[in-house]
């Protein structure tokens, strides 16, 4: 700890260490496979872009255990939180003793289906950190909103006609988002920064679209992590979808049993299933696509950078670079590569050197 003092007050800087094991990892496969779990999103802002506001971009570092006191990464970030760790380290240097003691007033977010399980309280918990003191851009006047209070638009964000109804909870257009007409909103909801919702999309709490995601058809409480599409027809909910994916038009998935019973989750680390409540929609992994019409049984994982297609619902479990609707051919490493660089070009972008290794890694990884 490092007092500084300011006229009467004293800014404490916290030093503390945020660790990520091998099952905090697993549990959260696929979506931790090309990223560390700091870098999910979850209500508005990643688990890092949290911490940084919270604490300050030099309060805390990643590192094994031995290397001092640790919070685990996969905590969710919250101001109350801040506050007790501000309070512990303002007793002295932190402990891991005194770290330990916090975890209990944190939620750990362990499974995928922990980010949508969870996003409403996360949504409302960044809303309220991102536009403290701030005065949001006016909202148009063709543009119906239910409690404006509730509503921040960031500058650049470009609404027309369209239904914002914040009385269920808060509503966050980021900066050049657009929310085109006929766009019915319900809260709490975020569009991350560039993302779009399109004409007569019907959305429902608690749904986040991270960057430069487009979302069409009907969106019921799902995280889209960044840059991927949903943009027509077809239901989507209780789901969470990686950055880069696509789903074609008319592509639903189910969220709950025909049975109403629970929903059995395959978990990739331990090559068994889970329960995951009444609800769990889809949960696909970074880069991988589905095409027309495709339907999705209740509570399936695609692995990364896999292409769906074909007669009749897929299974449960479709492994990394799977080719087709089973599961069982294995995408060709070229293709892949070729197709993955076709879709981030839609968005301006290139495959990076970090992604290009991370994607061979998996590649090489599976059977």
């Amino acid at each position: 700890m490092r007092g500084v003092g300011d006229g009467g007050n004293v800014l404490v800087l916290v030093i503390m260490l945020l660790f990520e094991d091998t099952f905090c990892t697993g549990d959260l496969l696929p979506f931790t496979a090309v990223r560390s779990v700091l870098d999910l999103r979850m209500g508005i802002l990643t688990f890092r872009e949290k911490w940084e506001r919270l604490l300050g971009v030099g309060a805390f570092s990643m590192g094994p255990l031995s290397s001092g006191p640790a919070l685990a990464a996969n905590l969710l970030p919250t101001r109350a939180l801040a506050a007790m760790i501000h309070e512990e380290a303002g007793r002295g240097p932190l402990t891991q003793a005194s770290v330990d003691r916090l975890i209990v007033h944190g939620r750990l977010i362990r499974y995928p289906w922990h980010l949508f399980q969870h996003n409403d309280e996360a949504l409302l918990e960044d809303f309220r950190l991102l536009t403290a003191g701030r005065c949001s851009a006016p909202i148009h006047e063709s543009v119906q909103a239910v409690e404006p209070e509730n509503i921040f638009i960031e500058a650049g964000a470009r609404l027309s006609h369209c239904l914002l109804n914040a009385s269920t909870g808060p509503i966050y257009i980021g900066r050049n988002a657009e929310i085109m007409e006929g766009a019915l909103i319900r809260g709490p909801f975020a569009a991350c920064e560039g993302s779009t919702v399109k004409m007569g999309a019907k959305i429902y709490g608690a749904t986040t679209l991270g960057p430069y995601c487009v979302a069409g058809g009907e969106i019921k409480n799902v995280v889209f992590l960044g840059y991927s599409n949903k943009g027509h027809d077809g239901y989507l909910g209780d789901a969470v979808i990686g950055e880069w994916c696509n789903l074609g038009a008319g592509t639903s998935a189910s969220n709950v049993k025909n049975n109403a019973g629970i929903v059995q989750v395959y978990h990739p680390a331990s090559g068994g299933y889970l329960p995951a409540g009444l609800k769990c929609g889809l949960l696909m992994g970074d880069y991988s696509r589905s095409a027309i019409n495709t339907s999705f049984h209740t509570g399936t994982v695609t692995g990364i950078s896999c292409n769906v297609f074909g007669d009749g619902p897929p299974p449960k479990y479709i492994p990394d670079f799977s080719w087709g609707q089973d599961g069982r051919v294995r995408y060709a490493w070229d293709k892949a590569l070729r197709d993955i660089g076709n879709w981030k070009k839609m968005k301006g972008q290139a495959v990076r050197e970090d992604e290009l290794k991370a994607l061979k890694h998996i590649f090489d990884q599976t059977l």
